[in-house]
């Protein structure tokens, strides 16, 4: 790669230099903020078209901010499509579509290399050994399918640890959910023809499946085996009603259905995920975008974002043609390491698909319209009950979370002037003061909040809300005179007198009584909303850290038991209750580990119940 600038040079001579490679280039405004970027397959024809005479308002808007051009040359448009993703994400440009999609999406993961495999929920790069399936839009259409799973081939679903050290069969083999490899109940060819009847099945090749089961339940029959034949029968009847539910029509391989619906400035993106001819769900999203741009500029924007890190399915059926339909082609086949298709005119079935996710699309759309509307006249009523000159764009609530003064977590929740913003959450590990010390804890998370905050790291907020009242409050204000932050507007959130929900009481500085809004006040519900979710927030990290600090207090306080040692326990044993469960030839088992430091281990966990 090659960067070039325009900076203080001549702009015709500056685009006369520009090659004709592939690249991605940033429009830069007087204040050094990007205010675009885009990917181009030939630089010099696209920077220079922005200097043309037919252009939209948007982009003279834009055009008329440019005091930068920043330009990196890419060996090929596949580099230059994930390169602009990846800057589109760190930068925000205002000008550009903006998916907010941080998270990877779950997978179902079976372990082909153990000699009982797993099937197990995953979320994550898939490296390693395994067989990966989906990927699933959300963690409940993995759960689902692996509940069906269970129903349709009983491969186990347990983690490692509690497989190896089971001496009978658990409430699983007792419910018909798995076949009992743990204490072999199962021969092992019988439990890898299961494994491989999953594997078609996930994999879409769901007819070979009935045959085989047919087939086996003739078989059976034959024999005489009526219960044998009866589970058969069982297994192909629930297949069927799998396949009517989820199967689309006349598919067999993988595709996404997109669809894209606009209306009142806001965006609603639809895609279906289809895997091996099976729906597995779907899921909406809602870039943003600038004011004025169109649904095939909306939707290439979205792809070149959503499929940056994602797998590329063979085939994209599309509402709308997106701009730069052959570059984004050329540019997912190059990543995708095969030819990839989009659609837009679709026939039969899939025209009736393509209908359905556009009709999602709308709705999903009304009711982010609708709940946008309620949530614009709670700030609206806030801003009057906090007697604000504007409505609030920034809004940020502080919580403590604790266990009689163990392991105290603050939380710091953002909302803004659309609703929660979670990629800005923040959670502060709570050190060096007195156990049980809220006015302490409050006052080092403001001071690490704010002085980040004044280090031009966070936007400053016009409203933080406190958890708690006045000591609360006095330690946050305290907080952030100290780091030199004003012009925000400080509010303790406290518990009513009975601390019911409905009657909490607002305390403002400078004033010796609370603030009490009526129990049905649309800015006491989006109060509570706020305080709740840091609330949520702040537990939530609390129990994580208290978990992992208890998971692994026994081992450190065991002579002889160094981090390696502990990790390569844990890992042996899948987690510390497997190792409290093994047996003292079991621990001598893992490498490194003599008897003697074996008969350490046991006895630190089993001495209090030996004593008893």
């Amino acid at each position: 790669m090659s960067i070039e600038r325009l900076a203080d040079s001549d702009p015709k001579a500056f685009l006369k230099r520009l090659p004709t490679a592939p690249g991605v280039y940033r429009m830069i405004d007087a204040g050094g903020t990007v205010l675009y970027v885009g990917k181009a397959k030939n630089l010099k024809r696209r920077v220079s078209s922005y200097f043309g005479r037919s252009l939209s308002t948007r982009i003279q808007l834009m055009v008329s901010q440019i005091a930068d051009i920043e330009v990196t040359v890419t060996r090929t448009e596949g580099e230059a499509l994930l390169l602009e993703s990846n800057l589109i994400k760190s930068l925000l440009p205002r000008f550009n579509v903006l998916l907010r999609d941080d998270k990877s999406y779950p997978y179902i993961l079976l372990t082909v290399q153990d000699d009982f495999p797993r099937l197990t929920f995953y979320r994550g790069p898939r490296k390693g050994a395994g067989r990966f399936f989906g990927p699933y839009p959300s963690s409940w259409a993995v759960r689902e399918t692996l509940h069906l799973m269970q129903k349709l081939f009983p491969v186990r679903q347990c983690e490692d640890g509690f497989f190896r050290n089971r001496s009978r069969p658990c409430l699983q083999y007792q419910i018909k959910r798995c076949s009992g490899p743990c204490v072999g109940l199962i021969a092992p060819e019988e439990y890898a023809q299961d494994v491989e009847r999953t594997i078609k099945f996930l994999d879409g090749r769901t007819s070979e499946v009935l045959d085989e089961l047919a087939g086996a339940m003739d078989s059976a029959a034959e024999r005489l085996e009526f219960e044998r034949a009866a589970v058969l029968r069982d297994q192909i009847v629930t297949l069927n009603r799998i396949r009517e539910r989820q199967y689309v029509n006349g598919e067999g391989g993988d595709l996404d259905i997109v669809a894209c619906a606009q209306e009142a400035g806001l965006n609603c993106v639809q895609v279906f995920f289809i895997r091996g001819g099976r729906n597995l769900g779907n899921k909406a999203f809602f870039p943003q975008a600038p004011q004025g741009t169109e649904a095939a500029g909306l939707l290439a924007g979205f792809l070149a974002q959503f499929y940056a890190e994602k797998a590329i399915p063979s085939e994209l059926i599309l509402s709308v043609e997106p701009e730069d339909a052959g570059l984004l082609e050329d540019a997912f086949s190059e990543r995708a390491g095969r030819r990839v298709h989009f659609r837009t005119n679709v026939r039969g079935e899939r025209a009736r698909w393509l209908e359905m996710a556009l009709g999602n699309a709308q709705i999903a759309l009304k009711s982010r319209l609708g709940s946008q509307a309620g949530y614009a006249r709670r700030l609206e009523a806030l801003m009057d009950a906090l007697d604000l000159d504007e409505l609030p764009g920034r809004m940020e609530c502080f919580d403590i979370s604790h266990t009689q003064g163990e392991r105290t977590v603050a939380s710091c929740v953002i909302f803004d002037g659309e609703g929660p913003r979670k990629s800005d959450y923040r959670r502060f590990n709570i050190e060096g003061i007195i156990p049980g010390d809220d006015y302490a804890a409050m006052h080092q998370a403001l001071t690490r909040r704010y002085t980040r905050v004044r280090q031009g790291e966070y936007p400053l907020p016009d409203v933080v809300f406190i958890d708690g009242g006045r000591g609360q409050l006095h330690a946050a204000e305290a907080a952030i005179a100290e780091v030199g932050v004003s012009n925000v507007r400080l509010v303790g959130v406290s518990k009513g007198p009975d601390r019911r929900p409905g009657t909490e009481q607002l305390w403002l500085l400078g004033q010796d009584l609370p603030v009490i809004l009526p129990s049905d006040s649309p800015a006491m519900h989006l109060i509570e909303q706020i305080r709740d979710e840091a609330h949520r927030f702040a537990i939530t990290g609390h129990r994580q850290r208290r978990a992992q600090a208890r998971k692994t207090s026994v081992l450190e306080e065991i002579s002889g038991v160094g981090p390696k040692r502990r990790q390569l326990l844990l890992k042996h044993f899948g987690g510390l209750r497997g190792l409290v469960r093994a047996g003292v030839e079991e621990i001598a088992g893992v490498d490194g580990i003599s008897r003697q430091l074996a008969q350490q281990i046991y006895d630190a966990f089993h001495h209090d119940s030996a004593g008893s």
